[in-house]
C-alpha cells in the first residue's frame, strides 16, 4: 500500500526492489488514496508491505523479516 506524496512509500519500493529480483517476487503496488475502503484501513500506516492478508511490515523495509518470509514460501 503507498501513496503517490509519499516519500516513505518510494524509499521502501526502492529498498523492496533488490529482494523482490533475488526471490523472482513481482510487486505490485495500490495507491490508498484511490480506494475508500484501502484507505480506511491502511490510511496513517503507510507504505505496508503485504503478501495477501500477512503484513510484512510498515514505514520501513522490515529487511530481515521480509527475507525470511520470501525464503519460506518459495
Amino acid at each position: 500500500m503507498s501513496r503517490n506524496y509519499c516519500h516513505l512509500c518510494h524509499d521502501m519500493e526502492v529498498a523492496l526492489a533488490p529482494l523482490a529480483e533475488e526471490f523472482g517476487a513481482s510487486v505490485t503496488v495500490l495507491d490508498v488514496d484511490a480506494n475508500p475502503v484501502l484507505e480506511a484501513r491502511y490510511d496513517e500506516l503507510v507504505p505496508v508491505l503485504l503478501h495477501g492478508e500477512t503484513e510484512l511490515c510498515h514505514y520501513f523495509l522490515d529487511e530481515a523479516k521480509t527475507r525470511e518470509y520470501l525464503a519460506g514460501i518459495r
